[in-house]
């Protein structure tokens, strides 16, 4: 009423009171009445804003990527920004331009710019992988940059997203990329049979060791066992050979006595040996007596021979059946 307005700002809002083109009161979170005939007000948001992005740009081979991220940013130093763009509001508090939009758009070509300048440098599969070195480049390019401190903002993060290829690209790359595990899995298939094939040989090699072993072992046995028959054999042949020895050393102490037994007797009747070497045999002294009696044949005048005596003679019974 009366050109005379109150406004009202929250804590996070700078406003500067103009009166006759001079600031007349500023601050934030101030609280105001003006008079709108000669009066301008000017407000600047001292809160962080989330601005997001998305963005096409180019590699170093010629390949077109889709960058996607969100920057955070606020304004350290209203009164710069209120100097060079227009924050001017109506009583409604409301923007009387576009020039707070154009902020974020300003930051957001800053970050396309250096992008590029990254994407110049990287390859497609390089531009792919490095969303966290990208991040970190972009952040320092808007921190960094002249436009970024004239308008006293202040960059409180900037994260990429996604870094995406065209979709034509994207599955060329996937389909190289799913060669490539198959590649590898026909690999691991082929090492694993290698492996098996590889184990497999050494069980058998393993198998055929034991059995060497074994037959060695066995062979050490057989021989150990033809030793200790050898020495048997051996010991035996010695025995023999003794044996041998002892006996022909007994035919020859025997052949001396019956040689000296023989040089003895030479010139003795044989009645006389018999007598003397005889074992009392009764069909040795009984053919002693017959032959006596056949060498006195013309001097005996009868012979009895009863059937007894013909029957120990043909028997051989004892001495103690005569007649």
């Amino acid at each position: 009423m009366l050109g005379i307005g109150y406004l009202k700002s929250a804590p996070t809002i700078y406003s500067i009171l103009y009166r006759n083109g001079k600031a007349v009161r500023k601050g934030p979170g101030l609280s105001m009445f003006f008079f709108a005939p000669t009066s301008t007000i000017v407000q600047v948001s001292m809160a962080s804003i989330d601005v997001p992005f998305v963005f096409e740009d180019s590699t170093q081979d010629f390949q077109d990527v889709t960058i996607q991220g969100q920057l955070t940013y606020r304004v350290s130093e209203p009164e710069k920004v209120a100097s060079l763009m227009n924050f001017a509001v109506n009583r409604q508090g409301q923007y009387i331009s576009d020039d707070p939009e154009k902020l974020q758009e300003r930051l957001v070509q800053i970050a396309q710019v250096r992008a590029h300048a990254f994407g110049q440098r990287s390859t497609l599969a390089k531009m792919l992988n490095s969303a966290a070195e990208l991040s970190d480049d972009l952040q320092t390019g808007v921190r960094e940059s002249e436009v970024t401190k004239m308008l006293g903002l202040e960059l409180i993060s900037l994260i990429v997203l996604s870094v995406k290829a065209s979709p034509e690209m994207a599955k060329a790359m996937q389909a190289d990329a799913r060669e490539k595990l198959l590649l590898k899995a026909d690999e691991a298939v082929f090492a694993r049979r290698n492996t098996a094939i590889e184990l497999e040989r050494q069980i058998k090699e393993n198998e055929l060791n034991t059995e060497r072993v074994v037959a060695e072992k066995q062979r050490q046995v057989r021989e150990a066992n033809m030793q200790a028959d050898i020495a048997i054999e051996t010991k035996k042949a010695e025995l023999v050979d003794q044996q041998a020895s002892n006996q022909r050393k007994l035919a020859a102490v025997q052949a001396e006595a019956i040689k000296g037994t023989l040089d003895a007797m030479q010139g003795s009747d044989w009645k006389t040996i018999m007598a003397t070497f005889g074992n009392g045999d009764a069909k040795q002294v009984m053919a002693m007596a017959f032959q006596q009696i056949a060498e006195k044949a013309n001097q005996v005048g009868q012979l009895n021979i009863t059937p007894d005596l013909l029957k120990v003679l043909m028997e051989g019974a004892p001495t103690g059946k005569r007649s």
